[in-house]
């Protein structure tokens, strides 16, 4: 007998915890999507930060066919010489020395909170488990990760809130020194604030929070998995400051183009006390999605396309500075770094990223009452003038109906 008291089954049969727009699309090339009825939308979210080389790039589809016909799967039981070839790609293009792949951001950062926290351990000090956040901070879903995010509102009806994990206000070093004791382990944070509301974090405190963390012997963790691999305009948004390097760092999105995979990255020093056994994934780093990886991460480290995304953000910032300007009662503050870049409105985001769709510009939404700008690193300039266009239609929308409310 059916239980009375039950919702309706959704008539898609998907759990229902995204709150979806009706557009479904077909295919995508470049920066273009295109629905099931053949309509084209400008790309200005790119997955949300993942389909960094645009859609449909004939590497990544080369590298997938390739591999396809050869392997898929194997399990780390056995030598993945693919994993070798990304994980010293990566290290040899950054601080670390040692790579551990998953399949998300989320699986990333639960790897670098273990790591982290075993370090501790290994060092003879199994009390330090905390780990520092920060408000408005977003590093996945998992239980460990809505537990060292900073909203409150991804915890709810999962629980009490774990222990080990400490949130502080953004930008209060005073508070950060003070919470600093003997049971912390690690600081964890963005350089650049995706979800949170494109905040970046100033150079200036990047060096200050390396140093901060030398002094106390604890570990700096960056979450990189939306501002890395070229979005900033450097291949990663800590690179931006000297001697800011952190001791581990998660990375995933724009690493496989929109194949599953996610990397914690570290030094040999912060990754000693993970030790056979002390960690694993059946999928992550399979051979597939190795070679996804490898081909993706070689078009991002190219010097002309990190160059070219530092052309195209500065028209960004030049020309939605002036939108700031010519709609004071929309736009409040244009925030962010490279092409990831947030628009902080006085209207209610999730309007004007209507508005903007009415246009057929797709843009993402963000905390603070922000919309983001997240489209593929290639996009060219004129395509960056078709955004603007329609985000100055979207901005003489949202006044209109601000002013007839």
């Amino acid at each position: 007998m059916a239980d009375q008291s039950a919702p309706p089954v959704p008539s898609d049969h998907i759990m229902g915890v995204y709150s979806r727009t009706q557009l479904a699309f077909e295919r995508g090339e470049g920066v273009r999507l295109y629905t099931t009825d053949g309509v084209a939308y400008l790309d200005c979210m790119a997955g949300i930060a993942v389909t960094a080389l645009g859609h449909s790039h004939p590497k990544l589809i080369q590298a997938v066919k390739d591999q396809a016909e050869k392997l898929w799967h194997t399990s780390n039981i056995f030598t993945i010489p693919q994993q070798e070839k990304l994980a010293t790609a990566l290290t040899d293009a950054t601080f670390a020395d040692v790579v551990f792949f998953t399949n998300s951001g989320a699986e990333a950062i639960e790897c670098a909170i273990k790591t982290a926290r075993k370090y501790h351990w290994a060092r003879g000090n199994p009390e330090r488990i905390d780990i520092i956040g920060f408000d408005g901070s977003f590093h996945g879903r998992t239980l460990a990760a809505v537990n060292a995010s900073g909203n409150a509102s991804y915890l709810e009806g999962f629980g009490p809130p774990m222990p080990g994990f400490v949130h502080l206000p953004y930008g209060d070093h005073e508070a950060l020194k003070a919470a600093i004791g003997p049971t912390t382990a690690a600081i964890l944070i963005e350089p650049v604030q995706g979800e949170g509301g494109a905040r970046a974090l100033p150079d200036v405190c990047m060096r200050g929070l390396r140093q901060l963390c030398d002094e106390a012997g604890i570990l700096l963790i960056y979450d990189e998995i939306q501002c890395g691999l070229g979005r900033t305009g450097k291949l990663f948004a800590y690179e931006w400051a000297e001697d800011a390097a952190p001791d581990i760092m998660a990375v995933a999105k724009a690493l496989g183009g929109g194949f599953p995979v996610g990397a914690c990255l570290a030094t040999v020093k912060a990754a000693a006390g993970m030790t056979p056994g002390s960690h694993g994934s059946t999928y992550g780093g399979n051979p597939l999605a190795m070679a996804v990886g490898l081909a993706s991460l070689e078009e991002l480290v190219k010097p002309e396309l990190l160059a070219h995304v530092r052309e195209v953000a500065g028209y960004f910032n030049q020309q939605l500075t002036g939108l700031k300007d010519r709609f004071p009662d929309v736009v409040v503050d244009i925030r962010g770094k490279g092409l990831l870049i947030g628009i902080k409105l006085a209207t209610p985001n999730r309007e004007f990223m209507q508005h903007a769709r009415d246009r057929h510009l797709l843009i993402a939404g963000g905390g603070d009452n922000c919309v983001r700008l997240l489209p593929p690193l290639t996009l060219t300039l004129e395509e960056a003038r078709e955004a603007m266009a329609s985000l100055e239609h979207a901005c003489e929308a949202a006044q209109a109906k601000a002013k007839a409310a």
